[in-house]
Order: structure tokens, then sequence, then C-alpha cells
């Protein structure tokens, strides 16, 4: 399938103080007629167990998130994927304005992660000019948006919005480790049947 964008009834257990009309006295309550006694209703705080609340009731989502994932971190919930035609030679474009939304949202840009397929992105051609180690500096810093080719993705960490400019390259490697990485979104930017390939097959 192509990818689209009781509350408890309180009941009285006595009556209250009774006043005789001719007097205005308080008339004693009626003592109640020897038998079995109801259990008293549970009240916050007063001692004794406390009655098991009904088992809930669960879809098979939300049994499979409650399955526990691998040791650490818990895994996150699979993201929600979003796709953004373009061509190849737009692709890098696209990512950008969709970068630009992102922010412009409310996200932080260190939220963001943004993968080239093909050619890398200007800013990591110079950052990575300066040498691997201060390139994965910002990386680790996580105060901005990262910039990664395909063959970085291995090593990049998770963020809650992964970008993805399929701009050439091989999609069928990147897409999947992308999906990997993304938290809560991946948007894909690209060729639409190529994309429904590789993400409708693999993940």
């Amino acid at each position: 399938m192509p990818l689209i964008p009781e509350e408890p009834q309180i009941h009285e257990s006595a009556q209250g103080p009774r006043v005789t009309p001719a007097t205005g006295r308080t008339a004693p309550t009626p003592r109640p007629v020897p038998g079995p006694r109801p259990a008293a209703p549970s009240r916050p705080g007063r001692p004794g167990p406390a009655r098991p609340a009904p088992p809930v009731q669960r879809t098979a989502r939300d049994v499979a998130a409650a399955k526990p994932g691998p040791s650490g971190p818990a895994a996150p919930a699979t993201p929600q994927i979003q796709l953004i035609p373009a061509s190849a030679e737009g692709a890098l474009d696209a990512a950008e304005e969709a970068v630009d939304l992102l922010l412009e949202s409310g996200r932080a840009p260190g939220d963001v992660l943004v993968i080239t397929t093909g050619d890398p992105h200007p800013w990591a051609t110079h950052e990575l000019s300066f040498g691997e180690a201060s390139y994965w500096a910002q990386h680790d810093a996580g105060d901005d948006v990262f910039y990664a080719d395909a063959a970085a993705v291995a090593r990049a960490a998770s963020r809650p919005v992964v970008v993805v400019a399929v701009n050439g390259g091989t999609a069928a490697t990147a897409l999947p480790l992308a999906h990997s990485r993304a938290g809560a979104l991946l948007v894909v930017c690209g060729d639409p049947q190529q994309i429904n390939a590789v993400l409708g097959a693999g993940v």
C-alpha cells in the first residue's frame, strides 16, 4: 500500500438523623436487623486490601508496543512515514524545505537528521573539510540539524525525525537504515515508485 503522508456509583449506606416534626428533637436511628452485613465500599486511604482493577482491553498495537525491546533504552514505536515526491535533482531542495517546515512547526534543530543517498549535502562536505573528528563532534553534541550521506548512516545516532533526500546512489540500502534511525517521523523526498518499492517491501 503506498505511503501517505464506570465511574463507580456512590450509594448512601445510611440515612442521616431524622427530626420529629413535633419536638424538633433528633430521633434515634433504628437499629438494623441482625444479618449478613454488606461489604463496605472501599474508600481512598481506608486500610485493607485493595480490590484489583478489571483487566484492560488492549489492541494488537498496544500488545506489540508493550513487548520488551533490546536491552538499554526502550525501542521507539514505528515512525510515521511521509513521502514528498521529487526528482533525484530536486530531492535535496525538497528535503531542505521539509527541514524548514519542521523547524517552523516547533521541532528543535537537534531533533533532525538529514540523510542523502547520493552526493553529500554541501554542509556535510564543508564540515568534513575540517576533519572527521570535528564533524562527528557536532553530531555527538546534538545541538543542530546534522547532515550525513548514506555511508555515514550506520554511525549516526537515532533522532526523532529523519529526512532523506533520495538524490541518487543506492536507496535500497540507505532507506532501511534511515528508517531504523527515525524515532517518530521519517520524511522521504524522491521518486514515489522507487521509495514504495523499498519501504513497502523491506520495512
